[in-house]
This record gives structure tokens, sequence and C-alpha cells, in this order.
């Protein structure tokens, strides 16, 4: 007989201003075995986390890209499964979840709690994501107001000489690979839905792509480093600005922009091709540092024989994903999907397992790395100096959504034909076009 695991679950609401949460009702979650993997990693988060605001092991109300990343995840086993009758009991609550988070931290006036403008924090533009779903659908004016407020950084954020946002204000003239996932694909939504007509924003956004990929390009191996400093004050950069090495989760960062980014552009924004050329030319040399065992990547991918260095799986989720949903999308051939492939069934061979409960529990992903004064970037930084933990949501977001492609391929939906746009008219990062780069 199939076992059920259920766990009771609270649902706390914000009173007044945001900052006071009282319980609502109950509510109960199942981890049903024979559920598809998305929904199941999504209930064990949630009974984890009762409440939206608890996700990323939070003590208190936060806006976070961590939060926004995994509640992105959620709407999207949402919305991939709505329509079937076998399931849709089962993920309705799912949108409620995260609607009850936006409406515990966003007030009824459209204030962000613990929102400050003024920080130019890219992280903190990546959650307003989860508002566009809830916007369309509620219509409440408090979601528009948000992502107003967002959209207005934007306008405002400090850029380099070249125009690329700063990552922070706290971290100026540096551009983070991580950065283009926390703003561009806000940007490109926020844009698409409601200023559809601006060819400038558009052209914005491209542009941070491809300022980041020319600054933080590696001629060795192919690949883009962390991030770059333009003004080269702090150790972590070298003469060209560039940090030291390749970190698995910021290049997957970049991929996933990548993917979600051309989604949302039209077919004729200027230098969209350029953006495929990228992506195509990242994943020509992603494979040949795949694990071949286990299928994953490694914390600094181009070391994948050193001893020391650790498999790690939120870059092998975010690869992975961004695979699987380029082939789909016709931007990567499909040749690469059994790349995907393989990453998905190591995760789930080897990082994997499962709690007394049923719960689900992935392994082996970094916490946090970062650069700064006293983060220098080194390999001895990444290995050494940081930590793996479980169900961390940099890694369980992306997993989701690696999980709910794997499921539209294992039902076959057809990928699109592959974008093989002549190199010749793409802004084309290779080695040698590297070296005609100024600064590089």
């Amino acid at each position: 007989m199939k076992k059920t695991f259920k766990i009771v679950l609270f649902t706390a609401l914000a009173i007044g201003c945001c900052g006071s949460i009282d319980a609502k009702k109950k509510q109960k979650f199942e981890v049903d075995p024979d559920l598809p993997m998305s929904i199941r990693m999504t209930q064990s988060e949630i009974i984890r986390n009762p409440e939206g605001w608890m996700l990323d092991f939070s003590k208190g109300l936060k806006w976070n890209y961590c939060h926004g990343l995994e509640c992105q995840s959620f709407l999207d086993v949402h919305d991939h499964y709505i329509d079937n009758k076998k399931y849709a009991k089962i993920v309705a609550p799912f949108y409620t979840y995260v609607k009850e988070f936006a409406d515990t931290i966003i007030n009824e006036k459209g204030i962000i709690y613990g929102y400050k403008k003024s920080n130019y924090n890219l992280d903190h533009v990546n959650p307003g994501k989860i508002l566009f779903r809830l916007y369309e659908r509620e219509q409440d004016p408090r979601y528009k107001i948000a992502m107003d407020t967002l959209r207005s950084q934007l306008a405002s954020q400090p850029r380099t000489s070249e125009g690329g946002f700063w990552h922070k204000r706290v971290y100026p003239f540096q551009m983070w690979l991580d950065g283009i996932y926390m703003g561009e694909p806000y940007y490109a939504q926020y844009t698409a839905t409601f200023d559809a007509d601006n060819e400038a924003a558009y052209a914005d956004i491209v542009n941070q792509f491809l300022l980041v990929a020319k600054r933080t390009y590696d001629k060795e191996t192919g690949l883009y480093r962390h991030a770059w400093d333009e003004i080269k004050a702090l150790p972590w950069s070298d003469k060209s600005g560039r940090s030291a090495h390749v970190w698995g989760r910021a290049l997957g960062w970049y991929t996933m922009a990548l993917v979600d980014v051309l989604e949302i552009l039209p077919d004729d924004t200027p230098n969209r091709e350029s953006l495929l050329t990228i992506l195509q030319g990242i994943f020509d040399r992603l494979p040949a540092y795949q694990d071949p065992e286990t299928g994953a990547w490694y914390q600094v991918v181009d070391y994948p024989d050193s001893t020391d260095n650790y498999q790690e799986i939120s870059c092998t989720a975010m690869f992975a994903c961004s695979i699987a949903k380029g082939v789909r999308l016709g931007y990567l051939d499909d040749t690469l999907l059994p790349v995907a492939e393989r990453a998905y069934q190591g995760i789930c061979e080897h990082y994997l397992s499962f709690d007394a409960e049923g719960k689900t529990l992935l392994h082996q992903i970094c916490s946090v790395a970062g650069l700064s004064s006293d983060r220098d970037g080194s390999y001895d930084y990444y290995v050494n100096q940081t930590k793996t933990i479980d169900n961390d949501p940099k890694g369980v977001g992306p997993f989701i959504l690696l999980c709910i492609e794997m499921d539209r391929i294992e039902n076959e939906e057809q990928p699109s034909a592959v974008n093989n746009t002549p190199a010749q008219t793409c802004l084309l990062y290779t080695s040698d076009a590297a070296d005609e780069l100024d600064g590089v």
C-alpha cells in the first residue's frame, strides 16, 4: 500500500504594517512518494517553511532573492500542473502560499517591508518576479506599486562608465554574473508587460549581458569568471579587473538569465542573436567539465580534477535546467539533452534523500560565496572557505525548475528548431574575438 505522509502547517498573515504575524488557519500538505518530483520538493519545502517568509532559514520578514527564487519555482509548479486533473487540487495551495508571502511583506500601500531603494541592491529586484503573476490574476494595486518601485530602482541604478549596473551600492563599479540574473529577467518582464514599445529598455537589457560577458570572459576555458571590478580596487581583481575563477553558481545564474530573457525579448531586438551565441558557446564547453559518474559540476568549474574541489548541486541544477529549457525553446541543440539528463539523474541518485516523514532533502549546496575585501576569490576561498548545506533555496529552486523541464521532456513536449544564427552577425566571444576587446 502506498504510504502518504501528512504534516499540519500553520499559515500566518501580516496584520497592519507587515511586521506583525498571526496564525490564521491550518492547512494540510501531503508528501506522496508517487507524485512528480517537483511537487514533492515543493511540498517538502512548504512543510519545512510553513510561511513563505521562513524560506532561506529566515527568522523574520525578509525581501530577498532566495525567497523570490523559490516562490517563483513554486508558481511554476502550480502553473505546470494546475490544468492536470490528477494534480490540480494538490498544486492549488502553492499559489496561495506565494500570495500569502507577498501579502505578508507588501502592505496595502504597496510598500515592501525592509526594502530600501537607496541600497541599489540588484538582489532585491529578483523577488519582484513573483508579482507579475499575482497582479495578472488578482489585479491588486499594491503589487503594481511594488513592481513600479523596483523598476524605478533600475532606472537610477548606478552604472559603470560603459553603462553596466553596479551589483550593489556597497560594491561600486562592480558587475557580477549573479547580478544579471537578479536584475535582467525582471527588467525584461516589466518592459514586456507594461512598456512593450520601449526599445531603449530592451537594448539596455541586452547590453547588460554583453558588457559582463566582455569583461568576465576567460579565453582559456571559453567560460566566464565570477565578476569584474572596473576600478580594480579590490584584491580579487586582476589587472583587467576580472576575478580569478569560474565559480559554478555565478555562471549558473548567468545561463538561467540568458534563457529566461531570450524567452521574453522580442525576436527583432537588436543584438538578441549575440545572447544566443553566448549561450551556445557556454554549452559548447561546459559538458567537458561535467563529472562522468555523477553528472555534477564542480564548485570551481574549471578545476574538476583537483582533489579538494567539491561537486556543487546548485550550479549543477542551474546548468541542467538551462540546457533543458534552452533545447525546448530552440536556443540549444537537442544533442545536449543527455548532458541535462545525466545531471538530473545524478542529483537524484547521489544528492537527494528522504527523511522519516518522506520529505525530500537536497544536499551539497554551497551556502554562500561572494567577493569583497576579505573574500579574495581565490581557489582556496571558493573551495576551503565556503560550506555546503542541505535544502538551500539557491539549489532547491533551480532543482524544482529542472524537474519541471524533465517532466516536459518525459511527456514529449517537442523542442523548437534551433536558432543557428551565423556567428559573424553576432557579438561573439571566443578566444580570438576576446583579444580584440578593450581591456580583455
